[in-house]
């Protein structure tokens, strides 16, 4: 499993846009704590050994750092990110959900309550959601924050996502404080439905960086709702479409960490099952992409529930 992530979303706050989500009744602080346990404990348990959070999904931090210290464990890579901030206030119907802002005051306090959840324990810090017109990218003290963490050792990277990703991933990797990279990861939207950015990617791994990929299950729409050549694949291996979904993410050569984004123990076992369908079988899935504008046009619809 050392190229699988498990990504904490989903549990984090009551409310996402990932379609299928299985969850408590109860969507209280208590009930969510209790059901990333439960994910993170199957995980572990089956040789997961990297988990991914963010400032802004919900208490997802918080909920990771009490089972690093009630589990003891010492061997996970933590990543985490930072530029939104959650606003839901832990409501289902609220406005607005999270808010962003890539400044250098947001960054010193996201980083600063990072580290005092999850202490040492964090590896990879991540710009979240870094597009074109960030104003990051003309923001010379910012950019001098990140590259200090490199030189703490933190590694430093940046997620991606949008129609635009493949300009976002070449222009970050473009940057450079004082003669290095700013930037050693990148975390990319890829799926069977919007391989756009595989090219960035995989010129990005050619030059050395870590490529993770996150949305590989298009937020759930290739577990619940996949094209048809998919659950044909899937029904003839005996396994869910999104097993097939997380084995063409581990297809690609250039994919370092495949990012899952599983609800319950019962998702991340059917997720997990992905790891042993034969690279062979998904290599024909080219068909079912979709123009990137459509893609994201209706990611853009999907409902926080």
């Amino acid at each position: 499993m050392q190229r699988i992530a498990v990504g904490l979303a989903a549990l984090g706050r009551p409310a996402y846009v990932n379609l299928g989500r299985e969850l408590p009744a109860d969507r209280d602080v208590p009930a969510m704590r209790a059901a990333t346990h439960a994910v993170l404990d199957d995980a572990y348990a089956a040789g997961v050994r990297w988990v991914d959070v963010a400032r802004s999904y919900g208490r997802s931090e918080e909920f990771l750092g009490d089972w690093l210290r009630e589990r003891g464990h010492r061997d996970l890579t933590v990543s985490s990110k930072w530029g939104y901030r959650y606003v839901g206030q832990w409501r289902l119907d609220a406005d607005v959900h999270e808010v962003k802002e890539h400044s250098l005051a947001r960054f010193r306090e996201q980083w600063a309550r990072t580290r005092e959840l999850l202490g040492a324990q964090v590896h990879l810090y991540q710009v979240h959601s870094l597009t074109v017109d960030s104003p990051l990218f003309t923001d010379p003290p910012l950019l001098d924050a990140l590259a200090g963490l490199s030189a703490d050792g933190i590694e430093v990277g940046f997620s991606t996502s949008g129609p635009a990703q493949a300009d976002a991933v070449r222009r970050a990797f473009e940057l450079e404080v004082a003669g290095q990279p700013v930037f050693s990861s990148v975390q990319s939207t890829w799926n069977v439905l919007e391989p756009s950015v595989g090219p960035a990617l995989a010129e990005a791994h050619e030059a050395g960086k870590r490529v993770l990929v996150k949305e590989t299950l298009a937020n759930g729409r290739l577990a619940v709702e996949a094209p048809e050549p998919v659950r044909r694949l899937a029904a003839e291996h005996g396994v869910g479409p999104d097993a097939i979904a997380v084995a063409a993410v581990l297809a690609q050569d250039w994919a370092s960490v495949a990012v899952l984004g599983p609800s319950s123990p019962t998702q991340l076992a059917a997720n997990l099952a992905g790891t042993r369908v034969p690279r062979a079988v998904v290599a024909g899935l080219g068909e079912v992409a979709q123009d990137p504008a459509e893609y994201w046009a209706q990611r853009s619809h999907l409902r926080w529930n």
